[in-house]
């Protein structure tokens, strides 16, 4: 079995530096897991007015609306097999501000049917989002949000954007500091900038004998079927 990012990558997977080869090259097979610790440099958030968007992101784990600079957090990248058969690999952010701990929680996989990565955000997997992936100059990879879809219960439709953001991600080695760098902007087209962070962080790759040794607190509250 290859990791989900590799299938979908293809022979573009081999363009990556080899030391984000080994982060996103794992699966559920390889009974490891990428738990990664160092500072964001700086997390920001957009005007006053996009305040209420990352209120409502704080119920189930996904933006804050909080500022900050040299601020330690993980990244949990745990790989297992979810309720319905599916590869996945947990994206579990965890930020230990002055005052409190904040988390933005993400599960991903791989969706032959849309032909992308469908990333499920927060708690409850209740927003899929259509990731596409790219290789950026520095080896690194890219990934970009576009299309999302909100899920509960019988209630299901293609959330509209005013009320959102798109993602931009990239995560690279800097070899000459040895630490891997990641940067995000989340960005609404109407109201600009609305989140974003970039900082540096050092990998250990630990063994998981099996999905009971994955800590409880990594899982979405609820699995969601549909992509």
């Amino acid at each position: 079995m290859t990791s989900i990012y590799q299938q979908q990558l293809g022979k573009e997977f081999d363009r990556l530096h080899p030391k984000i080869q080994q982060r996103f090259g794992f699966c559920s097979s390889d009974k490891i897991a990428s738990i990664g610790s160092g500072v964001m440099d700086e997390i920001t958030f957009g005007r006053l007015y996009t305040v209420p968007f990352l209120y409502i992101g704080t119920w189930r784990n996904i933006m804050f609306p909080q500022r900050g600079k040299n601020i330690p957090f993980t990244i949990e990248n745990y790989s297992y097999q979810d309720q319905f058969g599916r590869e996945t690999v947990t994206w579990i952010r965890k930020y230990q501000f002055p005052n409190k701990q904040r988390r933005f929680d993400a599960t991903m996989i791989l969706s032959k049917q849309r032909q992308c990565i469908i990333d499920y955000l927060g708690t409850h997997q209740h927003l899929a989002v259509d990731i596409h992936l790219s290789v950026s100059p520095q080896g690194g990879m890219q990934l970009r949000a576009a299309e999302q879809r909100f899920y509960e219960g019988p209630i299901a439709f293609k959330f509209p954007m005013l009320f959102s953001g798109y993602a931009n991600v990239h995560e690279w080695f800097d070899d000459d500091t040895g630490k891997y760098r990641i940067s995000v902007e989340v960005v609404n087209k109407t109201w600009g900038k609305l989140f974003g962070y970039n900082g540096s962080f050092d990998v250990e790759y630990v063994n998981i004998a099996s999905k009971k040794d994955i800590p409880k607190d990594v899982f979405p509250v609820r699995e969601e079927l549909r992509e």
